[in-house]
């Protein structure tokens, strides 16, 4: 039975990346503990790039064990690596190079090949990565999450195939906008995750947000994020002032 979503709210955008590089540090430093290795797929986007600055500070970036962290990426848009709207770039510029991470434990999907053979080629590294059986889901460490204001994350559109794959563990993905091919992991892996963790901020999301969190009679039928629910795992949902401005008030946070 899956477990019930924590949401925090913050009062800013700082506030709330300042939060999720805390817990970034926590859960990679238990997974290294546990298991002397840390997998975590990262998300593209304006707040997670605040974030990766974060970790690359020199506060946050003696914090953690980097030669034992795996990068993996949530999906990838089908763009070279170099290209503007690559998550693996922004990543690169961010975290990767101010931290001088080895090419080794960087596991990119490869947005310059076509979308079938990169889903079939990320599935082999992840396959690889975290030695699951026939059968078996992988489990990474943490899943970082974006949710865009149509309720898609990852590049899980609404509507779209994607959403109902229940073997495979990468997938090509359709946008309805902007690079419109895509490569995306599965709910199957995010669902199978130990940590997942949203990063939403901005008012154009508070609508969207409350439908995903508190369903009511009359909303429309579960948006893409409102799907994401680990099997086992913790599900976090860090919302900044605004993209909370719409939900019941709770003193929780």
């Amino acid at each position: 039975m899956s477990q019930a979503p924590e949401i925090h709210r913050f009062s800013d955008t700082q506030e709330l990346t300042r939060a999720a590089a805390e817990l970034f540090l926590e859960v990679g430093r238990q997974a290294i503990t546990q298991r002397n290795c840390f997998l975590a797929a990262l998300s593209g986007g304006s707040t997670p790039k605040t974030l990766y600055s974060i970790l690359a500070s020199e506060d946050y970036a003696q914090q953690l064990d980097w030669s034992k962290v795996h990068f993996l990426f949530g999906d990838e848009r089908s763009v070279p690596p170099t290209h503007v709207d690559s998550n693996f770039a922004m990543a690169n510029a961010m975290l990767f190079s101010p931290l001088h991470i080895p090419s080794t434990q960087i596991h990119r999907i490869r947005g310059e090949d076509p979308p079938e053979a990169a889903a079939a080629h990320y599935e082999t590294t992840l396959r690889h990565l975290t030695a699951a059986v026939p059968g078996q889901w992988p489990q990474l460490d943490l899943v970082l999450l974006g949710m865009g204001d149509d309720g898609h994350t990852a590049s899980l559109f609404p509507g779209t195939a994607s959403l109902t794959e229940g073997t495979r563990w990468v997938v090509p993905g359709t946008s309805p906008q902007g690079t419109r091919a895509r490569v995306t992991l599965t709910l199957g892996v995010i669902n199978h995750a130990s940590v997942v963790l949203f990063l939403v901020a901005g008012r154009n999301k508070a609508a969207v947000v409350r439908r995903v969190l508190e369903q009511r009679p009359g909303d429309p039928g579960p948006y893409p994020a409102a799907l994401v629910r680990p099997e086992t795992g913790r599900l976090l949902w860090y919302l900044d002032h605004a993209a909370a401005s719409e939900l019941t008030p709770t003193t929780d946070d």
